[in-house]
């Protein structure tokens, strides 16, 4: 590589999305994988679904050969420009809930849907017992 790698936007690399025309961005590089596609040992699916993102997190994930490494660099066309690179969405937990006063009045209801069955079946042993003939 005498020159100067190329520097590409990210939304010119996410127009190739197809298998007839396949780049992906792995670590701050661009791929043409077109040539690939056939020949991935995971087919083509798993390549597509690398496109439009930066690939990095999926291509380390698999657990690449240093056979796949260098493979990688005959297929390599340029650089990203890290700048036209969408941040990533990182995972922020739901906020907790603060305590809601009104949830005492939910575990009174819960407590009554209980109790209230149980007062009606005693009043009716109570009132059978008094009211039997003796």
């Amino acid at each position: 590589m005498g020159s100067d790698p190329k520097i590409h936007v990210f939304d010119e690399v996410v127009k190739h999305n197809k298998t007839k025309d396949c780049w992906l961005v792995i670590s701050g590089k661009v791929y043409d994988v077109t040539p690939f596609m056939d020949d991935h040992p995971g087919g083509d699916e798993v390549l597509l679904s690398s496109t439009g993102k930066d690939a990095t997190d999926d291509f380390e994930d698999v657990g690449h050969s240093d056979n796949a490494r260098e493979t990688m660099e005959k297929y390599y066309i340029g650089e990203i420009d890290a700048a036209t690179v969408p941040q990533r969405r990182t995972f922020s937990s739901p906020q907790q809930s603060n305590y809601n006063p009104d949830k005492s009045s939910e575990f009174i209801i819960k407590i009554l849907q209980f109790l209230v069955p149980i007062l009606i079946l005693g009043l009716a042993f109570v009132v059978r017992k008094y009211t039997k003939e003796k």
